[in-house]
């Protein structure tokens, strides 16, 4: 399944304007404060496929039973990118075990592109409800390699898959190589065209580098 939450008009689209808008983004703090909000927006629609059980909740005058989630998912982020984004995420479920990888495409000299993945610390997610989340969804190759990574330690009972921008051919790519019924996918904007390098066109340029500065490029 595909949500994609800039199809409605909310309040949502006016964040991802704020990222996307160069002379807006050029204020660091800004963008990152916009990718947490987007990411709390996310967590908040994903709350609602969750399971949830009752609980008698004591007050100083009573008791009221209450539906509250009935177990605490895994938040996931790619490295770097995904940190403002997991952040918002994680002041939601704020009960959550939280896991972070590295995976990104390495550019060969001969013009191939690989993907890396050098780090990986999770908590144990077989059987549970893991949230992958990166900012850019551009060719689906990160993403999945970051997945398998992660199932190769264990199998999630579902994968909530979080972008803020996604292409077209990357969510082809996932669908085609995950199960459809592991995963969900959620987006806030799906773009039109993908350059020779791989970066999604209108986008919003490197996350990453617009979050947190540049990097030295090897």
């Amino acid at each position: 399944m595909i949500n994609n939450l800039g199809l409605p008009n909310t309040i949502f689209n006016q964040f991802i304007s704020e990222l996307r808008e160069e002379t807006i983004q050029k204020d660091r703090m800004r963008f990152r404060k916009n990718l947490q909000r987007i990411g709390e927006i996310f967590a908040y629609e994903i709350s609602k496929t969750m399971n949830y059980k009752p609980r008698e909740v004591v007050t100083p005058l009573g008791t009221k039973i209450m539906n509250l989630p009935a177990e605490q998912p895994v938040v996931c982020s790619i490295l770097r990118a995904a940190v403002p984004l997991h952040d918002g995420i994680l002041s939601y479920f704020d009960h959550a075990d939280n896991g972070f990888i590295s995976a990104y495409r390495k550019h060969e000299k001969d013009g191939e592109i690989s993907i890396r993945v050098d780090y990986l610390a999770t908590p144990e997610i077989e059987n549970r409800e893991l949230i992958l989340c990166d900012p850019m969804l551009a060719t689906g190759s990160s993403m999945l390699a970051a997945y398998q990574a992660l199932c190769d330690l264990g199998k999630p009972k579902h994968t909530h898959i979080v972008a803020i921008v996604a292409h077209q051919d990357a969510i082809d790519f996932l669908q085609k190589n995950i199960s459809p019924k592991d995963f969900t996918l959620w987006v806030g904007a799906i773009d039109e065209e993908l350059t020779p390098q791989s970066y999604i066109v209108p986008g919003l340029g490197d996350a990453g580098d617009l979050a947190f500065g540049p990097k030295i490029q090897n």
